[in-house]
């Protein structure tokens, strides 16, 4: 398998942009897909035959989460991100990282903006979430507010640095659109970990953007094989719990007592689903599991 030391030249320092002045670029990197199949193969002992080639071993590996090979790579990644949208990736906690401070130096001076079409209303269903998005006009309002807030904002830092006051204190009042920047060390199974969160469509939409950035700049060109096991078996695969397989056979009889023939109605639906659903008005599960037979063909997607 060839080393992959060119395209960590390539990629090296090279800065790809996310939102509006944000951006991931690569530091570093250790290792390669030839270093989860070492690592892998170790195990096997001396003199043991190699029983599959590189490629089928990797995708065995990630598809039955054998996750230590994947621990022997890592990425270094400089990132330039939202405070607020860093808060929710440093949650991640299997990762080293050094951030840039502002008690020793001046605050970043840039800021996170929204463009008028792109202001997200709230989700009903996901309380955590958005769907849709406001009208032109109203955002285009949001939008100039938002630079008068940031402008005064920013003023107001600057005149406490021209005053003399101390970074750490001058700080305090800037919000959380400001950028920070912070390298982050993170080891190839994590760093999948992490990126099939954030890549998840239920992830907010700007951290999404990074997450996304990463995966297709960097970690794609870097680890071609594991990129593809990746995107086979976690990114673009299906979860089936005992109550989604148990809802698909008790489904499956129903039909053939009825004769029916998929895809099937809500109301099929609700006759086979699991009992423990039967009593609660809102399900996530239940709205999970409805999803799943719908992208199946087993449900019409109504």
């Amino acid at each position: 398998m060839p080393s992959n030391d060119t395209e960590v030249e390539r990629l090296r320092w090279e800065k790809f942009p996310v939102l509006n002045d944000g951006f991931v670029c690569l530091v570093d990197c250790m290792g390669d897909d030839g270093s989860i199949v070492q690592a892998a193969r170790v195990s096997y002992g001396a003199g043991t035959q190699k029983v599959s080639d590189d490629r089928t071993l990797i995708r065995y590996l990630l598809r039955h989460r054998h996750t230590t090979p994947f621990e022997m790579a890592e990425l270094k990644i400089l990132v330039r991100v939202p405070m607020d949208c860093w808060r929710q990736w440093i949650r991640h906690r299997t990762a080293n990282v050094n951030e840039y401070s502002t008690r020793y130096s001046v605050a970043i001076d840039s800021a996170q903006t929204t463009p008028a079409e792109e202001w997200r209303t709230q989700a009903t269903i996901n309380r955590q979430g958005s769907d849709g998005f406001l009208e032109l006009a109203q955002g285009q309002t949001l939008t100039d507010a938002e630079d008068e807030f940031q402008a005064a904002a920013r003023k107001m830092y600057q005149q406490r640095i021209d005053a003399g006051v101390a970074r750490e204190q001058a700080r305090k009042d800037l919000p959380l659109c400001t950028y920070t920047e912070a390298y982050w060390k993170i080891d190839l199974h994590n760093l999948l970990h992490f990126l099939a969160l954030r890549m998840d469509s239920h992830a907010q939409l700007e951290i999404r953007e990074f997450a996304t950035t990463i995966g297709e700049q960097i970690v794609k060109p870097l680890f071609p094989i594991a990129w593809e096991a990746f995107q086979d078996y976690r990114a673009n695969a299906m979860f089936l719990t005992r109550l989604d397989v148990e809802v698909i056979q008790r489904m499956q009889l129903f039909a053939n007592e009825n004769k029916l023939v998929p895809p099937f109605e809500e109301s099929t639906f609700l006759e086979c689903q699991d009992p423990s659903w039967k009593d609660l008005q809102r399900s996530r599960e239940r709205n999970e599991c409805r999803a799943k037979l719908v992208r199946f063909g087993i449900m019409k997607d109504d």
